[in-house]
Formats: C-alpha cells, structure tokens, sequence
C-alpha cells in the first residue's frame, strides 16, 4: 500500500534536498509530491533534479503563483486521488516534522481514518520556539476547542495522515480557508463526518534553515474561521 507524502514549498532551497532524502529513506512504499509556489529561489528546478535521479518516487506539481498553503494541499490532495494511494501525509520542508513518525502515522491508519501528529497531547512538545509562540500556539488550539467543541488538542498542527478513500469524499470546492485555518478546517471536516480520528504525540522542532511563512494575516484568518465554522455547523444544523 503506497502512500504519498505532499510537502508545499515557498524558497525552500535550503531544506528541500536533505528533506526528500530523509522522506524516501522512511520506507520504499511512499512517493513525494512538492507542491511549489513559483519559488524564486529554484526550489522547484532541484526538485527536478531529483526527479531524474528517482522518477517514480517523486512528483512535482507547479503553481503559478503563492495563494496559500490550503490550495496547495488542496492542488496536492486532487492530484493525489487521481492516482493509486492508500493515503497522504501532509507535512512541512523545514524538518519541524520528524520524518521518521511518517510510517507510524501510516500504520495507524490501519485503524484510523485520520491521524495527527499532536504537540499537545502529552504536555508540550515544541523545541526552540520562543516562549510568546509557544503560547500563542497552545492558547489557539484551546480557542478552537472551546469554540468548535472538537476533541483535539492540536488542531492548527499541520503534520497529519488521511486515508485516500475517506479524503475521496471530500468536496475540495468547499474549502474556505487558504492559510492555517486549512488545517482547523480538515479536522474539522473529518470530525463532524464521523471519521475515527486519532492523535499521537510528535515534537515539533523549530526550523533551522529558511524564513518563516508565518504572518498575522495567517493568525487572523485562523481565529475568524473558527467562529466561522461554527456559525456554519449551526446553520446547516450538522
């Protein structure tokens, strides 16, 4: 059962080399797909070259333009289920994501339909964050539980696992949010549709290498679209 693990990158040239080979060394059943953002500093183009050397374990999908990390997972999920997978993982290139979890999330998908790598659910598992992020992080996942009732502890976190059959019956078109509300709103989706979702600890280190994409705007879409989805879960009475 081949799994695709979908990393979206904006210059990330300074990870993206050690990060496919760190993916692919996990198991032989997972494939990468780098979903870039017309990144100006050839992220894109090294991928490339390392297509050439593994062509049938690494894809590239190219966008015009940088629109938010929710339509690229979203570019990445479709190209994805026109293929034969038995899941995706989403997950960052700046190795704040240990690889090394990737086959543990997929074995328990075996009897899981979702899973997510959780920072909170065994106290707080984040290195080299400063104190003001750390609490602004934990702080947010306690905001969207309280709002949405959801049980999950870190429901911003982006280092997550999906079943290809159940992401088959998402409707990407409904899809509101393109920053880190993205990830609130796919936890969000599986819950309310009744999928068995199940959360196992990660520590989440802090990028080494690269810029940040992080930005209030991000924060805001994040915190105006919790009480969205809630607005909407009330009015279509789920």
């Amino acid at each position: 059962m081949k799994s695709l693990i979908i990393i979206p990158t904006y210059n990330e040239i300074e990870n993206i080399e050690d990060i496919i080979q760190a993916v692919l060394s996990t198991a032989s059943t997972v494939d990468i797909l780098v979903v870039d953002d017309n990144s100006p500093d050839g992220t894109a183009e090294r991928v490339e070259q390392f297509m050439s050397e593994t062509p049938n374990r690494i894809h590239l999908l190219k966008r015009p333009d940088k629109n938010g990390l929710g339509q690229a997972y979203i570019a990445g999920f479709r190209w994805a289920v026109e293929r034969d997978y038995f899941a995706v993982v989403q997950m960052d290139a700046d190795f704040s994501h240990d690889p090394k979890v990737i086959p543990i999330m997929i074995r328990s998908l075996e009897q899981n339909q979702m899973v997510i790598g959780s920072r909170y659910i065994k106290g707080v598992n984040v290195v080299n964050w400063p104190i003001g992020r750390i609490l602004l992080s934990y702080g947010a996942s306690m905001y969207v539980r309280w709002i949405t009732g959801m049980p999950v502890k870190d429901p911003t976190g982006g280092f997550n696992a999906i079943r290809m059959d159940i992401l088959k019956q998402l409707n990407f078109s409904e899809i509101r949010f393109v920053g880190y509300a993205f990830q609130i709103e796919m936890k969000y989706w599986a819950w309310r549709s009744g999928f068995d979702l199940q959360e196992i600890p990660i520590v989440f280190t802090n990028r080494e290498k690269g810029v940040s994409k992080m930005h209030g705007n991000i924060i805001w879409e994040a915190l105006y679209g919790v009480l969205y989805l809630r607005l909407l879960k009330k009015h279509k009475h789920v």
